[in-house]
């Protein structure tokens, strides 16, 4: 196990409207207030996306199942930030619903929103923590400077 020890920093409550890329406009929201680790929290609508539903089957590199989201999608879900050495990088999973059916996973390249998302923002000051790439796993990792 991993760990690192910060405080909350400043907290940012965001709404997102119709049209927005839920993605584009995180990653540019955390450019300009500078903010190099947070979680968030969202509510609202997506549109035209696409959710890794898991892997294809349970190897190691995984080879992720994508699932499309097409029209009108309710959407909750948290986020994680950490930087990286391409710069902040977001680890999103959400649960969406229309209908009866639902989709749970990891959004991933676009996400545009439908009407509004409401997000809530907690910076994470004095971590020591990065997003770096795993070769094994294929993936960008969390990384923590301390261990138990």
């Amino acid at each position: 196990m991993q760990y690192s020890e910060g405080s909350i920093g400043r907290v940012f409550v965001l709404r997102m409207d119709h049209g927005e890329d839920l993605i584009e406009s995180l990653q540019k929201f955390l450019q300009e207030k500078m903010i190099e680790s947070c979680t968030a929290l969202f509510m609202g609508a997506l549109r035209d996306g696409r959710a890794v539903t898991g892997p294809k089957l349970p190897v190691v590199p995984p080879t992720p199942n994508f699932e499309a989201y097409e029209s009108a999608w309710e959407v909750f879900g948290m986020a994680t930030i950490y930087p990286s050495i391409e710069g902040p990088k977001l680890h999103i999973h959400s649960g969406l619903g229309r209908g009866r059916q639902s989709i749970l996973g990891c959004i991933r390249d676009k996400a545009e929103v439908y009407l509004i998302v409401e997000a809530v923002l907690f910076e994470i000051c004095g971590l020591a923590a990065e997003r770096a790439w795993d070769e094994n796993m294929q993936l960008y990792l969390l990384s923590l400077k301390n261990q138990l």
